[in-house]
């Protein structure tokens, strides 16, 4: 059991091993932290339902796994292939094309769950 333990506790040390790599080197890494907390801010100051924010939470985890598994491509493109290749290009330009899909994404559904009660908010303050 022990064993067990211990082999589970080195493999979540190398996810945050590799999440930390993501926030140290993907200038668009610190982009989406700041929409995540920004988002998950507003809601909580809306006092969202449940429902929202199950379908937030997913949100901006697809955002973060498009980000990490892009991250993920680039570094083994570079290690397979040094020299520039089109097909390289390829690989990564489709890999960051999934970055801006769940990007774009995320912000029609960040509207779309967070403007109507942000702008009643709004209003019933002013």
């Amino acid at each position: 059991m022990f064993s067990f333990l211990r082999s589970r506790l080195i493999a979540f040390q190398y996810a945050f091993s590799g999440w930390w790599y993501v926030i140290k080197t993907q200038r668009n890494a610190w982009i989406h932290a700041v929409a995540s907390i920004s988002v998950i801010s507003v809601g909580l100051w809306l006092k969202l339902p449940p429902r929202d924010w199950a379908v937030l939470i997913l949100t901006i985890a697809l955002v973060w796994t498009a980000e990490f598994l892009n991250t993920a491509l680039e570094a083994v493109v570079d290690l397979s292939i040094p020299s520039q290749h089109p097909l390289a290009r390829v690989g990564k330009d489709v890999g960051a094309a999934a970055v801006l899909i769940a990007a774009l994404s995320s912000i029609v559904i960040g509207i779309l769950i967070l403007g109507p009660p942000f702008f009643n908010r709004l209003h019933s303050l002013f």
